[in-house]
């Protein structure tokens, strides 16, 4: 079998690996990096629960080959956390019962901070066409789009704070 040398940034680390050319995205990430919070549902681009972020946009990794990811950042849910603890949405999901069995979660969550970094105030239309391809079965969507409006309201709030302090810091 043919192996490819590949160059991939995951949640800002560098990485180099040697995969074969049939070798998905999503069994790199799992069983070579060993990041574990992907999961692999359906191998279909159905479910999303593979959902990562590749160069800032959601991407079913179930579907793409390592190969094609090559030189690409990625960002995963293990990289969704900041220094200072939870991000918004994970804090959201928490306080919003935005999960239940938890196994679409990691999708859900990437889909969602892929949404507020391009609309940082979705209306809940806009919130459920962006979550529109990750499946849920347990919580019927209700109380994870609470949880992206709760994040979308935090990090708003803390961009309003921080706006304010860079407004004093101009006077």
């Amino acid at each position: 079998m043919a192996t490819h040398q590949i160059s991939v940034t995951v949640n800002g680390e560098a990485h180099a690996a040697e995969v074969e050319s049939r070798t998905l995205l999503v069994h790199l990430i799992r069983d070579d990096l060993r990041l574990t919070g992907t999961h692999i549902g359906c191998d279909t681009t159905h479910c999303g629960a593979c959902t990562v972020l590749l160069d800032g946009k959601p991407t079913k990794s179930c579907t793409v080959l390592a190969v094609q990811a090559n030189g690409t950042e990625i960002a995963t849910v293990e990289g969704l956390a900041g220094a200072d603890g939870m991000h918004a949405l994970q804090e959201g999901f928490w306080e919003k019962h935005g999960l239940q069995c938890g196994f679409c979660t990691p999708g859900m969550l990437m889909t969602g901070a892929a949404l507020l970094e391009e609309n940082p105030n979705p209306s809940e239309a806009e919130i459920r066409e962006a979550i529109s391809g990750n499946l849920c079965r347990c919580t019927g969507y209700v109380n994870i789009v609470k949880a992206v409006q709760y994040a979308a309201e935090k990090m708003g709030a803390a961009a309003e704070t921080a706006n304010a302090a860079t407004d004093g810091e101009d006077s």
